[in-house]
This record gives structure tokens, C-alpha cells and sequence, in this order.
């Protein structure tokens, strides 16, 4: 138990200290140095200049962060969905709303429709390039569950496409599951959202929803 809150305390002191350095640099890229005479932050002990770097450099945003942010708008469309495979298409209008967040690091992402019988529908996500991992990520909620979803996500090879791998427990087999999506922008402003996941009954593989948008 002991060892389990100083694993918290710890875990929270490096966050602490990650946010720190990333402000620090933040505010030296985007304008000249202020408050002549305060003291320059000190490396925590044990750290080298390299270890302060690379802090920095996980908190800067970069190209594939401005590769998200291609997507700030309203974005209006129709959702095509499929409950089960075979089954017959409810397609619904909806529209989404981008917005770029925390200094250009992330986007949030704000869904609205009407699922026929279910009635109003809303979603909230996050999505960000963790530079560590070298990866995008994502979380997502919505008014018709009580999960997060989490997800990650790579480029496609030619830039068109961000190929996304989703995990969310399944309410019908009560166990944890896969979904993938493909998120692809297309031209004069439109772009595509085709989401896969398993058959609870078969296990197998089926498009579940095809989302087209187009910027408002």
C-alpha cells in the first residue's frame, strides 16, 4: 500500500514537472523572454540537460498536430450505420464540430444526431499525436454509454488517411473488444469516417457505420 502511494506521488511529481518544462518552452518560442532578473527553472536533481530536452520535446507540438488541426471547422453530413451485419442501414443526419484545444496540441470533436428510436445522440472526443509513442490518440464518450473509448491510431502511407485502432467493452459479450476506423480526407473539403468492429455472435469482422462530411 505504501509502495502504491508513492508510486502515485511520484507519477504525479513527474506529470507536474513535464507540464512545467513544456510551458517553459512554449513561452520562449512564442515571445521574447520576460521578467529580466527571475531565475532560470532549475533541472531537478539527478537530471541532465538531455532529460530536460526530451520533456520539451514531448510537449511541443509539431507537424503531425498540425495534421489534426486541418480539421478545425463544422463539418456537416449523413451517418450510415449497420447494427448487425446484413442488417438494414439507419442513416440519420448529423454534424461535427472541431475545435483546436490546449495550445494546438489536441483537437476536441463534438457530434450531434438523431438515432431513429433512440432518440438525440451527442459525442465528445479528444484526438492528439503523443510524440513519445509516435502515434495519434484518441478518447471518446457519448450520452448513449457509460465507456471511454480509447484508441490509436498511424498515417496512412500516403497522407490521406488516419487508420485508427479502437478498445471499448462490449455490452453483449461483457468483455473487452476491437474496433478500427478509417478517417480520410478528401478533396474541397469533405472527408470520410468508415468504422469496422467484431460480430458479437460470429466474431467476424463488419462495417458497422460510414459517416460522410462535408466543411461548412
Amino acid at each position: 500500500m505504501r509502495f502504491k502511494k508513492f508510486f502515485i506521488v511520484a507519477l504525479a511529481g513527474a506529470a507536474g514537472l513535464a507540464l512545467a518544462a513544456g510551458s517553459v518552452l512554449a513561452a520562449k518560442e512564442s515571445k521574447p523572454a520576460q521578467g529580466a532578473g527571475q531565475p532560470e527553472m532549475q533541472l531537478p536533481p539527478g537530471w541532465t540537460e538531455e532529460d530536460m530536452q526530451a520533456v520539451m520535446l514531448a510537449g511541443t507540438p509539431g507537424d503531425m498536430q498540425a495534421r489534426l488541426a486541418k480539421d478545425v471547422g463544422t463539418w456537416r453530413g449523413k451517418m450510415t450505420m449497420w447494427m448487425i451485419p446484413g442488417a438494414e442501414p439507419v442513416v440519420t443526419d448529423c454534424s461535427s464540430t472541431i475545435t483546436s484545444i490546449m495550445d494546438g496540441r489536441y483537437t476536441r470533436i463534438e457530434t450531434a444526431s438523431e438515432m431513429p428510436g433512440m432518440g438525440p445522440f451527442t459525442g465528445l472526443g479528444v484526438n492528439g499525436f503523443d510524440n513519445v509513442s509516435q502515434k495519434f490518440v484518441s478518447t471518446w464518450i457519448d450520452n448513449h454509454s457509460t465507456g471511454i473509448l480509447t484508441g490509436e491510431g498511424k498515417l496512412s502511407g500516403d497522407g490521406k488517411a488516419i487508420e485508427w485502432e479502437f478498445s471499448y467493452n462490449c455490452p453483449l459479450t461483457k468483455k473487452p473488444s476491437a474496433m478500427r476506423q478509417i478517417e480520410t480526407i478528401g478533396e474541397q473539403g469533405t472527408k470520410t469516417l468508415d468504422m469496422f468492429g467484431a460480430d458479437p455472435k460470429s466474431g467476424k469482422e463488419f462495417h458497422m457505420m460510414h459517416l460522410e462530411l462535408s466543411r461548412q
